[in-house]
């Protein structure tokens, strides 16, 4: 089976820090090859994954269009998607499938009955669109998956009606976790992700002051991955609405002794920041419908406290691999008792669900639903 593979003009794959729908395909496509699937990758230039092909218009990522006015940036996801239809004319793609938000979905059932079949993979919050996946019809070409079953269960119904299930994220750090040494835990709990309203680290912060447990926030705000970037910003960097959750919700908690932001950190050092931790804290706002964030905290062995709510009820076992509440307030007290819950539980369960390998086999059989024609509503 031939696949292309659209990770879209954003970010390089693998990306150089933050990028989570990159870092996804980053992880699938090196076992969907080991499965014996070609991989033609539509990306930017400056992508290092191996693949079989590379599709690219743009030399480097684009991230830094998405906050420009619509009229100065309307142009960069058709241009990727022209050299994608270009690649698919060749007529040797048996399957696409597609990570780009709502162009991604639309091109894919625009392409026509000739065109090979599709995948599209929502890793976002679907109440976003109402116009789009209210009103989609893809016939018996296109299908989605979703990333976790909560995610498509707030699905509109046209859009469940071509959904093939769903695919939990996975991590390499899952690879051998169980059979990783134990780390010393320091007495810190970690927040990471881009911080935005809907991760809440507002109230991650403000619990860490009232209830006095050490809180490290590690993630960009908005295209700023470094605080002293960030303090050299000056009055316009407020346009961006994750700059302006920053200083005024975030901000006045961290003092840099209890509550620190520490910036985007990738690599190793993530990896050490988060294993050192009592506490992986997911203080959701929101539908989180993947979370990535919370299987490599499992890999590493460090226990997630969170809100149940989006995928996390599905990833986490209330009292084994942490703690869930549906009180905010009660968080707090969560992250004192993350030490009743056992390190080598939480990398058992990350090397049994959410290694590369699994999510890879679990794609490789809804490409063949997909290309049966096959959907199940959901």
């Amino acid at each position: 089976m031939k696949v292309l593979m659209n990770a879209g003009p954003w970010l390089p794959v693998p990306p150089l820090g933050y990028g989570g729908i990159e870092n996804v395909v980053a992880t699938l496509v090196p076992e969907l090859r080991r499965l014996g699937v070609q991989v033609v990758l539509a990306t930017v230039a400056e992508s290092t994954l191996a693949v079989d092909e590379q599709v690219s218009v743009f030399a480097t990522g684009q991230f830094a269009q998405i906050q420009r006015p619509y009229n100065q940036a309307c142009g960069v996801v058709p241009a990727h998607l022209h050299a994608v239809r270009r690649r698919l004319a060749e007529g040797d793609i048996d399957l696409v499938h597609d990570h780009v938000e709502a162009a991604g979905l639309a091109t894919l059932a625009a392409l026509g009955p000739d065109s090979p079949p599709g995948l599209h993979t929502l890793h976002w919050d679907l109440a976003k669109h109402p116009e789009l996946y209210g009103t989609f019809d893809g016939g018996d070409r296109v299908r989605v998956n979703g990333v976790s079953a909560n995610q498509l269960s707030h699905a509109p119904a046209a859009l469940r009606a071509h959904a093939v299930g769903h695919v939990h994220l996975a991590t390499p750090l899952a690879d051998g976790a169980d059979r990783r040494a134990p780390v010393a835990k320091g007495d810190y709990a970690v927040v990471l992700g881009r911080i935005n309203p809907g991760k809440g680290q507002d109230l991650a912060a403000r619990l860490a002051q009232q209830t006095g447990f050490d809180l490290v926030l590690a993630g960009p705000v908005g295209p700023y991955h470094r605080p002293e970037d960030l303090a050299a910003a000056g009055p316009a960097a407020a346009q961006n609405p994750d700059v302006r959750f920053w200083r005024e919700q975030v901000a006045p908690h961290v003092d840099g002794r209890r509550v620190r932001w520490v910036g985007t950190v990738t690599g190793s050092d993530r990896d050490d920041l988060v294993a050192g931790a009592r506490a992986a804290l997911f203080p959701l706002r929101w539908e989180e419908p993947g979370g990535t964030a919370v299987v490599e905290s499992l890999a590493l062995g460090t226990p997630v406290i969170g809100i149940a709510r989006g995928c996390l009820p599905e990833l986490i076992e209330h009292g084994r691999t942490g703690l869930l509440t549906t009180d905010e307030e009660e968080l707090g007290e969560l992250v004192a008792a993350a030490g009743t819950v056992a390190e080598g539980a939480c990398r058992e369960e990350a090397a049994r669900r959410f290694t590369p390998a699994v999510m890879a086999a679990a794609y490789a059989g809804l490409y063949e639903k997909v290309r049966n024609g096959a959907a199940v509503a959901v």
